[in-house]
């Protein structure tokens, strides 16, 4: 199985099962949903570079979580970015990939065009090898 598949399919897993972050969710979904209330959480894009040596086969992978809710302030994305940072940075995948690092590129909070909507945003670069 791809990297980028196998690993994706470990942390959305992770995710969901952390007891504190679902508790703030509305759920958890991997990729947009059709229909969902906020707040919930998106696994989004999932790229792959070759990140290889002479004997070692890896990748090292970007994935974007991106968060939605409603409300006048951000504050409660802001703790919910926080959770799942924990979990991001905790996982060790399966048995065909190993995660050697992660670590966040950037976030982001923003407005999202509907009242009162908000969007955050979290890019994680994970580094991972076969085996």
């Amino acid at each position: 199985m791809s990297a980028e598949v196998a690993v994706r399919a470990a942390l959305i897993e992770a995710l969901r099962a952390d007891s504190a972050l679902m508790s703030g969710l509305n759920g958890l979904f991997d990729g947009r949903p059709g229909r969902a209330s906020e707040p919930y959480a998106v696994v989004g894009d999932c790229l792959g570079n070759d990140w290889g040596a002479k004997d070692v086969d890896g990748r090292e992978l970007t994935l974007a979580i991106q968060l939605y809710d409603v409300g006048e302030r951000p504050e409660r994305l802001g703790a919910l970015l926080a959770l799942i940072d924990l979990v991001v940075r905790d996982v060790g995948a399966g048995a065909e990939w190993r995660v050697i690092s992660a670590r966040l590129v950037r976030s982001r909070v923003a407005r999202t065009g509907t009242r009162d909507g908000w969007q955050g945003v979290a890019d994680y670069r994970l580094r991972v090898v076969r085996g």
